[in-house]
């Protein structure tokens, strides 16, 4: 309790507290996947974005059922005779690996024994199987291939917005490993070329391709929150180039370039729009694309990236571990915190996050090109949730501290002096209250004359509406002559000239005690004009004692929470108290019968140079002090004629 209420008073600790608390609700809302959606929709703009036009990749060559094969042959799904042409047709040409991704788990007559010896006859057919999961059931390997190795699963990995990011290289099943589609492909194009599937170097357990190790991808990745990672996954690259492609038609008609296939990768498989096996993938969500992808292209570019990172080291895109990502969060609600303490108006509040957001969209999109995914929308909410709750924090103290000031000083400083007090806060307050100064001031005391018999000659209203008008001539003399009212108390009025802010110069500090001493000669001005008035009305006439003195004092304030005041203390102070009610209770012949006597202390009279007419009272021991002090008596400005 006591921590958070230190905190409170600081206008920096409390804001780095609220950014630290950001980033940790921010985390755990990530954790929770509540951002993940937002995360997905970054990934695939970005990757809209830093897609590179880069050429065909010629080394794999799409063999295209479509529609308008289904509707010339008459029937789906091929017959074993049809497919046994075909791919008899495809050896013809000498490609490095066929990959057939159509399903053959049972017989379509006629050509079973036909399409058995194609199969068994080549090494370099590659056939498909899926595994299935808790959604789906499986579907066997092709019946006319019994050696694994031949046999790749071509089930693809949807994430939950129905959008395909992720890509596979290995799954268990009841008889062991069995490889993707893919990597088989991969595989054999690769090993004619010298390059064969090795532990990685660091690390056994992982998968080393040529230059490439791959690093499974782990359930909180990028920004990914806690989604099934079994088996080997890694992430797409897709690209915006495709493959060339020959329809099934130009195939078994002869109608393709003799070394259109010679040496390379023959992916078979079905693109027809009525056997809807189209994917959405980042691209179909980003700008430079509206399309679908058919699964055939998509484990075409599974193989392509494979072997890019085997021949080119082209590694999948990485990511920070998790606790990395949380500095970086936190970096950022930081970053937050730090606009926020700068931040007050609308209009900079907006720009200042505006700013921050840029900066950050810019770093993750660099990054991004560079191949790593780091978390783009949960440091941008904690950066703007910390300006935020910071500028909330910092207006509120503002306006907290603003309030304090008018309720220590309110209506008792000039407008000028209000604007000063508040533009010079910082030097002014400390952990929201006024900071106490040591510093030079004029204190200035003024009481009445005989007050306590009047107040039982006058009834309770007249009383208090008579001594509201006298207060409120006083207050503002003092006011206009940049004092400060420091209090009241009964009929008395102490006033201060040179705080709250300290005076720097010998100039400013003899400036307050001319200000003090003209104060008192124009109240006695406004008290003559009072008299007048009462004496019309006949209500009593006073006259005024004023002290004045110059000096070192303390300034701050006094009091509990639920009440402070501003106030002044010191050897001053005392002086100008004894100066006002000094001979109240004798006669002086030499202090006059002025309407309003003003007593200044020998400081004082060492500002006031030759500007006021003054006598020396002389050297008199003050009530409750033991050391003599010079009094001097004013009785008017230079140049006027004395009182």
């Amino acid at each position: 309790m006591n921590l958070l209420r230190t905190a409170g008073k600081s206008p920096f600790l409390f804001p780095l507290l609220m950014g630290i608390l950001v980033a940790i609700s921010v985390i755990a809302v990530r954790s929770a996947g509540w951002l993940q959606s937002f995360e997905l929709i970054s990934y695939d703009t970005y990757r809209g974005f830093g897609i590179k036009k880069t050429l065909s990749d010629e080394r794999i060559v799409l063999i295209k059922i479509r529609e308008a094969d289904i509707q010339q042959m008459g029937t789906w799904p091929l017959t074993d005779s049809a497919m046994a042409e075909l791919l008899t047709k495809v050896l013809s040409y000498r490609p490095s690996v066929i990959g057939v991704d159509i399903y053959r788990d049972i017989p379509v007559p006629p050509g079973k024994e036909k399409l058995a010896g194609v199969f068994s006859g080549h090494a370099n057919i590659i056939g498909v199987r899926k595994m299935g999961d808790d959604q789906s059931t499986g579907i066997s390997a092709p019946y006319v291939l019994k050696d694994r190795e031949l046999v790749g699963f071509n089930d693809i990995i949807v994430d939950p917005d129905g959008v395909v990011r992720r890509g596979l290289l290995f799954l268990d099943d009841d008889e062991g490993v069995i490889g993707a589609f893919s990597l088989l492909l991969a595989g054999h194009y690769l090993k004619d070329r010298g390059i064969t599937p090795e532990p990685g170097e660091a690390d056994p357990q992982l998968l080393k391709l040529g230059k490439t190790t791959f690093i499974p991808l782990q359930e909180k990745d990028g920004g990914y929150a806690g989604i099934d990672t079994r088996g080997y996954q890694y992430l797409l690259d897709f690209r915006k180039a495709g493959f060339p492609s020959f329809s099934y038609g130009d195939v078994v008609s002869g109608r393709i370039p003799a070394d259109a296939l010679s040496d390379r990768i023959v992916i078979i498989g079905a693109t027809a729009e009525s056997l809807k096996d189209h994917f959405p993938t980042p691209l179909s969500r980003s700008l430079l694309s509206g399309q679908q992808v058919y699964g055939l292209e998509i484990h075409a570019a599974m193989t392509s990236q494979l072997i890019r990172a085997a021949l080119e080291g082209s590694r999948p895109m990485s990511s920070l571990k998790e606790t990395y990502e949380w500095f970086w969060i936190l970096l950022w609600a930081g970053m937050g915190t730090v606009l926020g303490l700068r931040t007050r108006s609308f209009i900079r509040f907006f720009l200042s996050v505006l700013a921050g957001l840029c900066v950050l969209v810019v770093v993750t999109y660099y990054v991004f090109v560079l191949g790593w995914w780091i978390p783009l929308i949960p440091p941008g909410l904690a950066c703007l949730a910390s300006t935020a709750l910071t500028t909330a924090f910092m207006s509120y103290r503002e306006k907290a501290e603003r309030n304090l000031l008018m309720q220590l000083f309110s209506s008792h400083v000039s407008p000028d002096v209000a604007e000063v007090i508040w533009a010079q806060r910082e030097k002014f307050l400390s952990d929201g209250r006024p900071r106490p100064t040591k510093l030079q001031a004029t204190v200035f005391f003024a009481d009445m004359k005989g007050f306590t018999s009047i107040s039982e000659r006058l009834d309770p209203q007249t009383l208090m509406d008579w001594l509201n008008e006298y207060m409120e001539a006083v207050a503002q003399t003092i006011i206009l002559h940049g004092g400060i009212i420091n209090k009241y108390i009964g009929d008395a009025v102490m006033a201060v000239f040179g705080i709250p802010v300290a005076r720097e110069t010998e100039q400013e500090i003899a400036a307050d005690a001319r200000n003090a001493v003209n104060c008192a000669i124009e109240m006695g001005r406004e008290l003559e004009l009072l008299n007048k008035s009462w004496a019309k009305r006949r209500l009593p006439i006073v006259r005024i004692r004023v002290g004045i003195c110059t000096g070192t004092l303390v300034a701050g304030s006094l009091g509990s929470s639920q009440r402070m005041e501003y106030t002044v203390i010191g050897d001053t102070v005392n002086i100008a108290s004894r100066l006002e009610s000094y001979g109240k209770d004798e006669q002086h012949p030499d202090l006059g019968a002025m309407s309003c006597r003003i007593l200044i202390s020998e400081t004082t009279m060492r500002y006031l140079g030759d500007r006021f007419l003054t006598k020396k009272v002389g050297e008199v021991s003050l009530k409750g002090r033991e050391e003599k002090t010079n009094i001097y008596l004013v009785t008017g400005r230079a140049g006027s004629p004395a009182q």
